[in-house]
């Protein structure tokens, strides 16, 4: 059962087009948005952990993956530094 509500305004004409797609395909407003608002969020959501490569720049990408790493003195000073949390007091 749905017991978290989610509330928006809308304009009579936004309303119209949803309220339309929405009787198109047997659904009601409701069940259309958050149908509609799920699918977007999870079309975002995969946007963030997958992408897609050619062969050429897959390889390229793994030979990066697995190459040493660049010499970096920022980042070997960062690493050098102690955690608050493990400071002796």
């Amino acid at each position: 059962m749905r017991d978290a509500a989610i509330n928006l305004r809308a304009l009579p004409e936004q309303r119209e087009l949803i309220d339309h797609a929405a009787t198109l395909l047997g659904k009601n407003r409701s069940d259309f948005m958050l149908e509609a608002a799920c699918d977007r969020a999870q079309s975002v959501l995969l946007d963030q952990v997958f992408f897609g490569l050619d062969s050429k720049k897959f390889r390229d990408f793994t030979k990066m993956l697995d190459a040493p790493p660049a010499h970096n003195p920022g980042l070997e000073r960062l690493m050098a530094v102690k955690p608050p949390w493990t400071a002796k007091a």
